[in-house]
């Protein structure tokens, strides 16, 4: 199928990340749950290091960039994944969710070009004015 190790997290066809540069800790859930969710560490927080990564220069600085709760203001990403009853699950969802940060820091908006209104908008504007001006006109009082 694939020739990129389950290891990596695969970012684009040319970069990946190891799974060494990522710091996983399992942790217990908060919430409901009862004796489960007290005795099993199903929760996972993930810890990725921007600065410290294998990235290239242009996504660092993207990243480091980007406006994001996740990010810290030292470039470390920290995500909390407790969606989960299964600590794998919540360790493939905390990479995903790397993953969706990484790529929207990545995505460039398009820049707006200014444009202006058209004759004919203007002109359905101006008539949709007098429309109402004649409305409002005829529901004051009658002079004698």
């Amino acid at each position: 199928m694939n020739d990129v190790p389950s290891s990596t997290l695969v970012i684009s066809n040319t970069v990946t990340l190891s799974n060494n540069e990522i710091e996983m800790n399992c942790i217990r859930a908060q919430g409901a749950g009862g004796q489960h969710v007290n005795k099993v560490s199903t929760a996972v927080h993930l810890r990725f290091d921007i600065r410290a990564s294998s990235l290239p220069e242009i996504y660092k600085e993207k990243l480091l960039a980007y406006k994001d709760h996740h990010i810290t203001a030292d470039g470390v990403i920290i995500i909390k994944a407790q969606r989960f009853r299964s600590q794998d699950k919540n360790k493939e969802d905390a990479r995903q969710r790397l993953l969706e940060i990484i790529k929207k820091a990545m995505k460039t908006e398009k820049k707006r070009r200014p444009t202006k209104a058209t004759r004919g908008s203007k002109l359905r504007r101006m008539d949709k004015k007098t429309k109402q001006g004649q409305q409002k006109k005829l529901r004051r009082k009658v002079a004698y």
